[in-house]
């Protein structure tokens, strides 16, 4: 800085008007070289060895400042690795002591699981009682360390930055809709990371994002089955819808079809089309039994993502934004720490990492909620979680929670934890005059009103209640739904496909593939437009399919649809519309949808890495508990 004696920390200094700031000058590069030999007295030279290596903010601050050789003629000092658990790896010798982990656990993810102890050549960063990291975002802190201190356990010695294919794509292991990028060798995926992307995941993503990718290659469906004396065997795409054909043939209007958490909107859009032409109103995309209805603006979060930075009160309702979007729920941290707001919460009691009021723990006290701080407060909000909306009074709830919104001056936000629910309820994959919803479809199996059943990627229902029906599984992976079905239709995972999401605030995204699918697997459009050649038929004289490429699809979504053309872009803010309901507020206590945070949906179930984390899991409770 000019007039300045020495060199100045130009993260410690203010901006002021007419400074003269010298970056390149001679002094200052010389400040740079002692920075960069004292940061460089006790690392190891392990670049050869280390998974940090070719994308290492020391190597490359090496590369430009450092010396080719070292006047320290001491001895270096090492330090004992730290067990983090299964996704952290440490060589804590590498730790040059940024402490950038530290104020990540305390500050953003509210977990304070890191610290420092001992000072000097004795500092040492460590986790509580050696115990591993428990937060649902601890391997953000491998993208945070400039060292090879801290790095991806799974991908440790597996492979180099330049051997990897890099496709920037968008996550959908919850309904955030988090910008990734998925990096290949190859036909296999070798680790996700996160996109800067400050309206929606900021610079942080889960750890199941990063770390399920392993179940993209295993547990895969690769070719058709069909069911013979009790046992799925391999068969041909025509002998599979062959086999479909027989069984529905004749018995169309009692055909049913659900759709699961990680569907995309084409698929959806498609299979509906399927349905129509088959004259079956029988169509649900909330296989969780969610009650949402009405417009837009009753099952999206009008607020934005981002408008939780303005928020000044929140009411949580049946939620728990910890397990079901942890990295949305590091923003609701974030704004607790920045704002000191109140924040009041209706349900199950949990540890959210951020002080909350409980104020009731069912659908009644929804409806006797009153509270001066939420109502008086600037921009308040009211998120309602599918804890709530599945509930038995899930539908009065809903309507409740409206109107208390408009009361209060509130905006009103769902927090969605399906990838693909959003975009089913756009494209109207909902029961149409005289449709049956979920549950209704089960019992009608059950008494004979529904002979097919089409799963379209659906894992999360109650198989043994479709026992009476012939079922058709579509979908990329074999969980539950492939089990439990007599024709199975392989398909793309994500990773595998070009595709639209809509996340939970409205915003339309889209995938890019990254690779093919495994075997004989094909695009889910594709399988439902195949199927419609064989079973379906035209609706009053229109053929409802029209098309034959994704080109075509889209231009025929979009014209029904208008608002999915408007790619990544925050959707204007949609009046809520009145419910029709019973009124009737249970008293049942309100509790999340989602348990287990690993195991949430069929890639999760597949993969090693998120088995190693739910069972590290449970011995830490086990621990705690004794």
């Amino acid at each position: 800085v000019g007039n300045s004696p020495k060199p100045v920390a130009s993260c410690a200094m203010p901006v002021a008007p007419n400074m003269e700031i010298r970056t390149d000058s001679e002094s200052v590069k010389a400040a740079r070289h002692g920075v960069m030999e004292f940061l460089l007295i006790n690392h190891p030279l392990d670049c050869p060895i280390c998974d940090q290596g070719g994308e290492c903010d020391l190597q490359d601050q090496a590369f430009g400042y450092g010396f080719d050789e070292s006047r320290f003629a001491d001895n270096k000092r090492a330090v004992e690795d730290k067990n983090m658990g299964p996704l952290v790896k440490t060589i804590m010798t590498r730790c040059i002591h940024c402490t950038r982990c530290v104020r990540f656990a305390t500050e953003v993810a509210g977990v304070e699981e890191l610290g420092v102890i001992g000072r000097g050549e004795d500092m040492e960063i460590t986790t509580y009682l050696e115990a591993s990291l428990q937060s649902e975002l601890s391997g953000n802190v491998i993208d945070l360390c400039p060292v090879g201190a801290l790095t991806a356990k799974p991908y440790a010695f597996t492979a180099r930055p330049w051997e990897l294919t890099n496709t920037e794509t968008i996550d959908v292991m919850d309904a955030l809709g988090s910008h990734i990028r998925v990096d290949m060798r190859g036909r296999e995926a070798m680790r996700i990371l996160p996109r800067e992307a400050d309206d929606i995941n900021e610079e942080w993503i889960s750890d199941k994002t990063r770390f399920a990718f392993d179940g993209l290659n295993k547990q895969r469906l690769d070719k058709p089955y069909v069911r013979r004396d009790g046992a799925l065997v391999p068969t041909t795409w025509a002998k599979a819808f062959a086999t479909i054909a027989s069984h529905i043939k004749d018995k169309e209007q009692k055909t049913a079809a659900i759709a699961g958490d990680l569907v995309c909107v084409e698929g959806q859009f498609a299979l509906k089309a399927l349905m129509m032409s088959l004259g079956s109103p029988h169509y649900d995309c909330r296989q969780d039994g969610a009650q949402i209805s009405g417009g837009r603006g009753n099952y999206i979060f009008n607020a934005g993502i981002a408008g939780i930075d303005e928020a000044g009160a929140i009411l949580i309702i049946g939620s728990n934004p910890r397990l079901e979007s942890p990295v949305l729920n590091a923003r609701l941290r974030k704004r607790w720490s920045e704002g000191n707001i109140p924040i009041f919460a209706i349900g199950e009691q949990c540890d959210l990492t951020y002080p909350a009021q409980w104020v009731g723990v069912s659908a009644k006290d929804v409806g006797t909620f009153d509270n001066a701080h939420f109502t008086n407060a600037k921009n308040p909000m009211v998120i309602i979680g599918q804890g709530a909306l599945c509930a038995d009074s899930g539908a009065a709830l809903h309507q409740a929670a409206m109107t208390l919104a408009q009361k209060a001056g509130a905006t009103f936000n769902v927090l969605h934890t399906a990838a693909g629910r959003v975009g089913g309820l756009d494209v109207g994959f909902v029961p149409s005059a005289g449709g049956r919803d979920v549950a209704a479809i089960i019992e009608g199996t059950q008494t004979n009103e529904i002979d097919n059943v089409i799963l379209y990627g659906a894992d999360e229902i109650d198989m043994a209640a479709l026992s009476n029906a012939f079922v058709v599984y579509v979908g990329s992976h074999g969980d539950a739904g492939a089990h439990r079905a007599d024709v199975i239709l392989p398909c793309a995972a994500y990773t595998e496909k070009e595709a639209t999401y809509v996340n939970t605030e409205g915003r339309v995204q889209q995938t890019q593939r990254a690779t093919f699918p495994p075997g004989e697997a094909r695009e889910d459009w594709r399988i439902f437009r195949a199927l419609f050649d064989i079973l379906g038929q035209d609706v009053m004289g229109q053929d409802v399919m029209g098309f034959d490429t994704l080109d075509a699809l889209r231009t025929k979504l979009y014209a029904q649809v208008p608002h999915l053309a408007q790619i990544d872009c925050r959707p204007e803010a949609v009046a809520l519309t009145a419910i029709e309901t019973d009124g009737i507020l249970s008293d049942t206590p309100l509790a999340s949808t989602i348990s287990n945070f690993y195991f949430t949906n069929p890639i999760a179930r597949a993969s090693a890495i998120m088995a190693d984390c739910d069972k590290e899991r449970q011995t830490t409770s086990r621990e705690a508990a004794e």
